[in-house]
């Protein structure tokens, strides 16, 4: 190693051993070189200077101080959250934030540590805006609430150069006996509109009835071709019995018939006296009246005897 050194004095000199060492010590300290998504902030003396990067960056050695920022998007989690809504429903809200620094003087002079302190703006705002709505409308509209989160997180970290980007509701727990009310809640709902669905179906049929009734009171024949394809349809299908109805005109004569024969028997009427019974009647001779005559006594045979 000493003749290593030897050889290398003999052929620079004094002045370049020394040149060479303050090169491999200071070089390093000097030049720095970063990568596309890093930015730094260059203090000199304590002071802001610039905001330089990517690429190689050249320092004055123990003068400058550079302060590496990352400019790509953040993920944070937010912590689950117990509150109340407005409709004072508990329920357990966490959610995730993306965000970058958009403004990394701002992010290094104006705050100490953004990344917290974003974190505990995103943890205070979702308690308060959640307070703020119903359960109804969490549940439905989560991209609306969304965006409200992002808005209000992002009015308040853009003094220190933060950008959100994105807010995300991740999961709402709802207690036990509220998942059981939303149950019978949503049961009832299908159910009316099952109803609902039903009872219109019913109308729109009754509307086509009445217009295909007129329509066959119209035109006759169609009651007939209508006659004909409800028997085809009938003798299709695989059957021992096929019932074929009978029109009302076939029937009515025979049910105005009975009812004027009931009407009969129940208002009967007095018959007249015919001519020909009233002369049979009085030629009918009358019974003749029994003789009241005895047999008078023979007088001849008793003045004869006594003449003899």
């Amino acid at each position: 190693m000493g003749e290593i050194i030897l050889w290398i004095i003999q052929q620079i000199g004094y002045a370049g051993l020394v040149i060479v060492i303050l090169a491999i010590v200071i070089l390093p300290a000097a030049v720095r070189i970063l990568p596309a998504w890093e930015r730094a902030i260059v203090l000199r003396l304590g002071k802001f200077n610039r905001v330089t990067g990517p690429g190689p960056i050249i320092l004055i050695p123990y003068v400058d101080r550079a302060i590496r920022v990352d400019t790509r998007i953040l993920t944070m989690d937010v912590p689950r959250q117990e509150m109340m809504t407005r409709d004072n429903v508990p329920v357990t809200v966490d959610a995730i934030v993306l965000f970058k620094v958009v403004e990394p003087q701002f992010a290094v002079l104006n705050i100490e540590n953004f990344i917290r302190t974003t974190s505990l703006i995103a943890q205070t705002t979702l308690r308060s805006t959640i307070g703020q709505i119903e359960l109804d409308e969490l549940l439905a509209q989560r991209d609306q609430v969304n965006q409200r989160l992002q808005t209000v997180i992002d009015e308040q970290t853009e003094p220190f150069g933060v950008k959100v980007t994105a807010v995300e509701v991740r999961d709402v727990s709802l207690p036990d006996t509220m998942k059981r009310a939303m149950a019978a809640q949503a049961e009832s709902e299908r159910e009316r509109r099952a109803k609902v669905i039903n009872a219109l179906g019913e109308f729109e049929a009754a509307e086509k009835l009445t217009q295909a009734a007129a329509l066959i009171g119209r035109e006759p024949a169609a009651l007939q071709l209508r006659f004909l394809q409800s028997v085809r349809e009938i003798a299709s299908e695989r059957s021992t019995m096929t019932i074929l109805p009978v029109p009302l005109d076939i029937v009515t004569p025979f049910v105005e018939m009975a009812r004027r024969k009931l009407e009969n028997q129940s208002n009967p009427v007095a018959a007249p006296a015919s001519p020909t019974s009233s002369v049979a009647s009085d030629a009918t001779p009358a019974p003749a009246a029994a003789a009241n005559t005895t047999p008078a006594p023979s007088g001849g045979r008793g003045q004869g005897g006594g003449g003899t």
